[in-house]
């Protein structure tokens, strides 16, 4: 599934002659062009899809719908490792390397669902 999700704009600098930003999105981080909305500013709120900033929001709707993803697992779907996921999905008795991922340090705020639920098959 490929979402356009809401974040807000941490940071706005230029690479290669394009305006980019580092977007939050609910504690996962990424850089995301802004040739589309030339105008945001820093602390703004931006609906992104597939790395492109493509309509200024609202915080209140921003935050209620982050919180909405969050609750739906969205978020780990759209940003989360496939590694893991596949993971996962497929047990981690299956896969060889599911407690090291688990150890590496992570992005701050991001969702350890999948890791977690490695964690726990490992141990049953």
């Amino acid at each position: 599934m490929c979402l356009a999700v809401p974040g807000r704009v941490l940071d706005i600098g230029e690479k290669d002659g394009t305006r980019m930003a580092t977007v939050d999105f609910g504690g996962v981080v990424k850089e995301v062009c802004l040739e589309y909305l030339p105008d945001l500013q820093v602390g703004e709120y931006a609906i992104v899809h597939v790395g492109f900033a493509l309509q200024r929001l609202d915080e209140e709707s921003a935050r209620q719908t982050l919180e909405l993803f969050a609750q739906l697992g969205v978020l780990q779907e759209e940003f989360g490792d496939p590694w893991e996921r596949a993971a996962a999905e497929a047990g981690a008795a299956d896969w060889p390397f599911a407690h090291d991922i688990a150890e590496q340090p992570r992005h701050a705020g991001e969702a350890r669902d999948s890791v977690d639920a490695v964690q726990e098959a490992q141990q049953q």
